[in-house]
């Protein structure tokens, strides 16, 4: 039996931010207290640090099976860890798609036997994600599936959607859409703005996301499912679902970190560290994606880590792939832009980094950092300042916008299940 306390730290919930130590007691939480007399076989002084509960990304991309030359679940996992995350959700476009009950299975055991973190794996709605035969989605989330998604490409066929809806809202776990109308996107590699003009690059409109995000609005009014939106990044979607929302619609939204802090204005060249999708919208949208944040119509913070090589994010905007390796940066950056500027309180942090995605996906007390909870927990340094070096990352992908940029705040220690993952006592 091991029991670790962390001691002299401020422990953060969604709810308080107080002075207090934690025991745990093998892979539980067993006390929190400001005095804790019980017996420990290792202390962690965390004296100027911040405990946290395991942060929870609902969106990540770890590549695994089928493209591990850009990540795997290992690395992926490390650099969950290193970043601060104890549970991540996993997309289904890999190769093969777990597109069987049987597949996903497989796939959810290995995940099992590799990763440092809790890996959930969302499942894909139509068989190779793209076509119009619908899964067996009973039987994927009888296996373990906590949703559903076709991440990667947006469902086309209003005709599916609304079959997988009728089909979603029976077994009671959220539909996610990745918002994208192929027909209205065309070549497009960067937003349909100043910086596509400016360039001569074939811009992407925001009525690729916004049309399927009306259509799909209507469509889970009348069935009733729970349905997410992955990355929103314009400024009227957001409008689309406070509305929605208002009307008693069952849906919630999520917002990546680059959509927060970045705009096609910040892009001078053409540096494809910047291609990603959906793309990087205009100043306006940036600010209301913020406003929409703060005023509960974004519902988390998720970082879409999309991992590549580098030669998948060498040359321009026109060959590059799209996406950032966004696990290890996303909380540095939240807390030094929004936290320590006043904009969001900490425990404001915690509820749209930890408590809130771990809500949407009902994921069994994760982001509650709490007596009888599983002992997920990170300490995090607030004062740590220093510079994102491609040196820093644990993931094989480094493409990221944030290379150089100067943060406060960083990871010092992570544990899930009792058991340190990350840092110095873990070596």
């Amino acid at each position: 039996m091991t029991r670790i306390l962390i001691k002299n730290g401020t422990v953060v919930t969604f709810k308080s931010v107080k002075q207090a130590n934690v025991l745990i007691n093998e892979n539980t939480i067993e006390k929190i207290a400001p005095n804790i007399e019980e017996n420990f076989d290792q202390v962690i002084d965390a004296t100027g640090k911040l405990i946290f509960p395991g942060l929870v990304d609902v969106h990540v991309h770890f590549r695994d099976p089928g493209f591990t030359q850009k990540e795997t679940v290992q690395t992926g996992s490390l650099a969950a860890a290193h970043g601060g995350y104890t549970t991540v959700c996993t997309m289904p476009n890999v190769k093969p798609v777990p597109n069987t009950p049987k597949l996903l299975k497989k796939m959810i055991d290995a995940n099992m036997e590799k990763s440092v973190v809790k890996i959930r794996q969302i499942a894909p709605i139509s068989v190779d994600r793209i076509k119009e035969n619908l899964n067996d989605l009973e039987g994927l989330k009888k296996v373990g599936a906590i949703g559903f998604s076709n991440d990667g490409s947006g469902v086309q066929s209003t005709k599916l959607m609304l079959k997988a809806m009728e089909q979603v809202v029976k077994l009671k776990v959220p539909i996610a859409a990745h918002l994208e109308d192929e027909s209205l996107m065309g070549s497009g590699v960067i937003n349909d703005g100043q910086a596509a003009r400016r360039l001569g690059l074939a811009g992407i409109t925001e009525l690729a996301e916004t049309t399927q995000l009306a259509r799909d609005l209507e469509l889970a009014r009348a069935t009733g499912v729970h349905y997410h939106v992955c990355h929103i990044s314009t400024k009227r979607s957001v409008q689309l679902v406070r509305q929605a929302k208002a009307d008693g619609v069952h849906v919630t939204a999520e917002v990546t970190p680059h959509h927060l802090l970045l705009d096609d204005s910040m892009i001078k060249t053409d540096d494809p560290a910047f291609k990603m999708n959906p793309p990087l919208r205009s100043y306006e949208d940036r600010q209301a994606l913020l406003v929409g944040l703060i005023d509960g119509t974004i519902d988390a913070i998720a970082t879409d880590h999309a991992p590549h090589t580098v030669e998948d994010k060498e040359g321009s905007f026109e060959t590059a792939s799209f996406g950032i390796s966004g696990l290890e940066t996303a909380l540095p950056l939240i807390y030094s832009s929004f936290v320590k500027t006043g904009i969001l309180s900490l425990s404001q942090l915690v509820q749209i980094m930890s408590y809130n995605p771990a809500q949407i996906f009902k994921l069994d007390g994760a982001g509650q950092l709490q007596e009888g909870n599983a002992a997920d927990i990170i300490i995090f340094d607030p004062n740590k300042k220093w510079k994102i070096s491609n040196e820093f990352f644990e993931s094989k992908g480094h493409n990221s916008p944030f290379i150089g940029r100067k943060v406060f705040g960083k990871v010092q220690c992570t544990i899930v299940n009792g058991k340190i993952v990350f840092g110095e006592e873990s070596k």
